[in-house]
């Protein structure tokens, strides 16, 4: 099948002849690239949520203070984006080849934010001058890729990070597709079984099976020994999603070449055990829990991880979350695989541990997928928690590889026997039709020894397991020996069985006694707690005393008011006690000093008035301040009640702990009583 005049369009794709000239941000003089429908990308939304304030990886602890700031103004950015994401929705174009040009309406660049424009400057910047942050800001650029390639720069970005861009097997795609392969049946009837709710590769004979079915044909006549593997079509698949038919395969070839894939590939599929056997190592390590119980229900680590390393969880995860995943493979290969795994393992532990092996599996299928769709962040975050020793996985390696030669060194020598036996066999079967009987006896002594030769090394193989038994066996053995000799040691008498009993009884009086005094020491602190709980404590001390000075001013104020009322009561009296003794003879004197003893009199009335409405002021204020004193006192008592209760609540959790310890010791006491009385009735 030949490739197609014109290939569908990737969101956000970008082939690598746009790398000098790359789309500036939304708002500036270019237009963003014009992205298809939202089903071709593997997560919809404009870009993959950023992780949390905290670090995802301890790289990060050694960022300066820019680079810092930096990532966390892009996790900002990222969180508006993703808020954001029906305007990338709604964006819509044709596909390009590889070296189309990426324009797009101005109409969807309006709908973006300025935040959106300093995520398309800053991975517009790395691409453009990729080598110098390769050199420079190595850290920096893991950072950013940890958090989520923007799904319009995953094409280049992937190129750049496998280092595919300019492969001269690019050129030779054309040609590899007017050949024929040997596997084309094989690929034919899998196509359909990749991706198949996916609206790309939805149908048969779409448009996404056809480019599928030529990278997958053409690799497998590039690579004869691997040919076609069935689950690396999800791989190409998920590269389809991004880019061209042309810049997958590129990106396919190397990943095979430089990421372990090809050897995970093979007929052998040798690497996968080795992946296995790494992975067992770790999930022994960290969880020798749950690595017991899947022992004890043979539930085998190939049973659930095979998947995770020939697919990289494209096939277990949701798409969202496994690009997120293939994000970091592509920067930091398989070590990601072994992170995310163990991170799926441990968050699952108690509800694993708790299930059979048909539980297990089914929780593996239906809730494992679906815990982490919302927030793939958690899963970076828990995976980068994870303990990864790579000294330590390069010596296990090292391991599996003798183990391994050491098994293929007893194979063949098996093989070498079975052939040699078989090729005797042959001869004896042909001297059998001649005449002569001596040839035929020495040919059959021969094949007895051949025979006798490959039953002695199947017996050494089994005496050298038998040997290792008796090993083991021997030294449980010589365990039990030093136990009963010990035991022997202690002569049964009766003297020894009466002295077990004595202190059997006087641990149980030493129990009694210390249960009485436990019950003596309880009673006496809560005598005391309740003593304690009467007396005031230094701050209510303190609290009343400042009551009390607030108290005295009041009433030296009240003092002062109620002199100075004497004193207006006095003078008051002597001015009426004056106004009396002159107000006989008014009958007597002239008109206009009438009149002035009138409005003295009138006077006299309104200094009466004002010293009445003084007094009643004074009343008033006295009857504020004791108001005021009253409200400040109860105020004071309710704080002075609110300590008191944090104060119980604090002795009341003490005092629960003391009673868990208590009970703890008495337990323990318990305990040894049993032990006790078991050696007792033992010896007896």
């Amino acid at each position: 099948m030949s490739s197609p005049s014109s290939s569908p369009e990737r969101e956000g794709s970008m082939s690598t002849g746009q790398l000098d000239s790359l789309p500036s941000p939304p708002g500036l003089d270019v237009d963003p690239p014009s992205v298809g429908s939202p089903m071709l990308s593997p997560d919809s939304s404009s870009h993959d949520a950023a992780l949390s304030a905290t670090a995802v990886s301890p790289d990060s602890e050694n960022l300066s203070p820019d680079e810092l700031e930096l990532l966390a103004k892009l996790e900002e950015q990222n969180r508006l984006l993703e808020a954001d994401s029906k305007s990338m929705r709604s964006m819509s174009g044709s596909r390009r080849n590889s070296g189309s040009s990426l324009v797009s309406s101005s109409s969807a660049s309006s709908n973006l934010s300025h935040l959106e424009e300093d995520t398309w400057i800053l991975w517009g910047r790395i691409v453009n001058e990729w080598d110098e942050w390769r050199r420079k800001k190595d850290k920096l650029l893991k950072e950013l890729i940890r958090k989520g390639i923007p799904h319009h720069f995953r094409a280049i970005v992937w190129q750049l990070l496998g280092n595919a861009t300019d492969m001269p097997v690019k050129n030779q795609y054309s040609e590899l597709l007017k050949m024929s392969s040997p596997c084309e049946k094989l690929i034919r009837r899998d196509i359909a079984r990749t991706y198949p709710e996916h609206e790309f590769f939805k149908g048969q004979d779409s448009l996404g099976q056809e480019v599928l079915f030529n990278v997958m044909k053409a690799y497998s006549l590039v690579d004869r020994e691997v040919g076609y593997c069935q689950g690396s079509a999800f791989i190409v698949g998920l590269l389809l999603m991004q880019m061209p038919e042309e810049e997958a395969f590129c990106v396919f070839v190397r990943l095979m070449q430089e990421y372990r894939l090809r050897e995970l590939f093979k007929p052998s599929m040798a690497e996968l055990g080795l992946c296995i056997y790494q992975f067992e190592y770790l999930l022994q390590e960290q969880l020798p829990e749950l690595n017991v119980h899947f022992r004890s229900q043979s539930f085998h680590t190939s049973m659930y991880a095979s998947s995770w390393f020939l697919t990289l969880f494209l096939t277990f995860l949701p798409l969202p979350v496994a690009t997120r995943i293939f994000d970091i493979f592509m920067y930091e290969g398989l070590e990601i695989i072994f992170r995310v795994g163990l991170a799926i393992l441990q968050y699952n532990q108690t509800d694993l541990i708790q299930l059979d092996m048909e539980g297990m599996s089914q929780h593996f299928q239906k809730v494992i997928p679906h815990q982490f769709d919302s927030c793939p962040d958690k899963l970076i975050l828990r995976a980068y928690q994870i303990k990864y020793n790579p000294k330590r996985m390069k010596k296990l390696e090292k391991e599996y590889t003798t183990i391994k030669n050491k098994e293929m060194e007893e194979q063949i020598e098996i093989k070498r026997l079975r052939t040699e036996n078989r090729l005797l066999k042959q001869r004896i079967e042909t001297l059998e039709k001649t005449p002569s009987p001596s040839p035929l006896l020495s040919w059959q002594g021969q094949v007895t020894r051949a025979q006798e030769a490959e039953e002695n090394y199947v017996i050494k193989r089994e005496l050298a397991v038998v040997r290792q038994q008796c090993s083991t066996a021997s030294e449980s053995l010589e365990r039990a020996q030093d136990t009963i000799r010990e035991l022997q040691q202690h002569k049964h008498s009766e003297e020894f069985v009466s002295g077990l009993q004595t202190q059997l009884e006087q641990s149980r009086l030493r129990e009694a006694e210390l249960l009485g005094a436990l019950k003596e020491m309880q009673d006496k602190v809560l005598d005391l707690e309740k003593r304690n709980n009467s007396l005031p404590d230094e701050t209510n001390v303190a609290q009343l005393q400042e009551e009390l000075k607030q108290v005295k001013l009041r009433e030296l104020e009240t003092l002062h008011s109620f002199r100075e009322m004497q004193e207006t009561v006095t003078e008051l009296n002597q001015r009426w006690q004056h106004h009396m003794a002159r107000g006989g003879g008014h009958w007597k004197e002239s008109p206009k000093k009438n009149a002035l003893n009138e409005l003295q009199d009138k006077l006299m009335g309104v200094r009466l008035r004002e010293a009445q409405a003084q007094a009643e002021l004074k009343e008033v204020k006295l009857k504020a301040l004791q108001l005021e004193s009253q409200n400040q006192i109860h105020s004071n008592l309710l704080s002075r009640h609110e300590q008191e209760r944090a104060a119980l609540q604090d002795r009341l959790q003490h005092l629960t702990s003391h009673n868990k310890s208590l009970q703890g010791q008495l337990s323990e006491m318990k305990r040894k009583q049993t032990e006790s009385d078991c050696k007792v009735q033992t010896h007896l």
